[in-house]
């Protein structure tokens, strides 16, 4: 591929919004303030799997758009729903 066509391919991605641009990401520091926690608990929660991330080497990669809908639905699976407390009937 030449220069001119990777440069219009990437130009193209971006005009679609597909390209991994850091606009499309969010920072580990920007996660703490959002969410009024310390750094180190975002780390943690990044290694166990509790905010979607993908780790490359030291640095955790974290997609807007991923985490924005784990913000929205609390960490909860789409479709996922809160169980009811099973009734009590009180006989005397």
């Amino acid at each position: 591929m030449t220069s001119g066509n990777a440069m219009a391919e990437r130009a193209q991605s971006s005009a679609d919004g597909s390209a991994d641009s850091p606009g499309s990401r969010i920072s580990v520091l920007e996660i703490p303030r959002r969410l009024s926690i310390g750094r180190l608990a975002v780390y943690s929660m990044l290694e166990q799997g509790i905010i979607p991330g993908v780790r490359l080497g030291r640095r955790w990669i974290i997609t807007r758009q991923a985490y924005l809908a784990w913000e929205r639905t609390c960490g909860r699976r789409a479709g996922a729903r809160l169980r009811r407390p099973p009734e009590v009937v009180v006989v005397n």
